[in-house]
């Protein structure tokens, strides 16, 4: 998710610099994007461990997945899921002479917690705040990769699946957890509203907002179905 300066006032910004299109960060966005981290990567061991989808949950699943396991998963999950998608969406708005850094949300990193423990995930552990950019061309590629890198991830993630199952391998479903979250986090952005990556889309091409969605919503309706149907990758 990317946001424009001045959408929350704790979020420092300064104007565009086409002159400095190197890739920069600051010890405050280490610090808030490794906690954002740390906090993910716990609300998905308790969807995934504590929630039982790790021990059985999926139909054809067999034997119990070790709690290091879930945690392997539930980090691989939340650095590609999240951090990457951030990463994207600065590295996209950096090259492009713009000032980019990702502002934590601790109101709502808390209430990620408190949501996975009930047994769903509602999290929005911040966003990718971008400053001096105002050509709704920008907005949509820089917004657009962010989605495009979890459409990536899910793909490289759910072939590995395939492949893994294929060897009666019990990596096999945490990849394709892997690829789940990957899925659904990149269509649950690109849906056109508020701050969502896809309003940016949309805003500046219809085409190119219906493509991206649809293609983003059939790798997370395979994804869902692969995971909480069959328990196993389609192949």
């Amino acid at each position: 998710m990317t946001l424009p300066p001045g959408y929350a006032s704790t979020y420092a910004w300064s104007p565009r610099r086409p002159e400095a299109r190197r890739l920069s960060t600051s010890p405050q966005e280490l610090l808030q994007i490794s906690i954002a981290f740390l906090v993910l990567t716990l609300d998905f061991v308790l969807l995934l461990y504590a929630g039982g989808y790790l021990e059985g949950g999926a139909p054809t699943l067999l034997g119990t997945i070790p709690l290091w396991l879930a945690i392997a998963t539930a980090a691989t999950a939340s650095a590609t899921a999240f951090v990457a998608h951030e990463l994207a969406h600065k590295f996209s708005a950096q090259r492009r002479g713009y000032w980019a850094e990702f502002r934590w949300s601790p109101f709502w990193l808390a209430l990620s917690v408190v949501t996975a423990f009930l047994g769903f995930l509602f999290a929005a552990p911040g966003a990718t705040v971008v400053g001096g950019m105002g050509d709704p061309r920008e907005w949509a590629r820089t917004s657009l990769a962010g989605p495009l890198t979890n459409l990536g991830f899910a793909g490289v993630f759910y072939a590995a699946a395939v492949a893994t199952a294929s060897w009666g391998s019990i990596v096999s479903f945490p990849l394709l957890v892997i690829a789940f979250f990957n899925g659904w986090f990149g269509a649950f952005n690109l849906v056109p509203i508020g701050p969502l990556d896809g309003a940016k889309v949309l805003r500046w091409s219809t085409a190119t907002w219906i493509a991206a969605f649809v293609v983003a919503a059939a790798v997370a309706g395979v994804c869902y179905y692969s995971l909480f149907f069959l328990g196993r990758p389609l192949v």
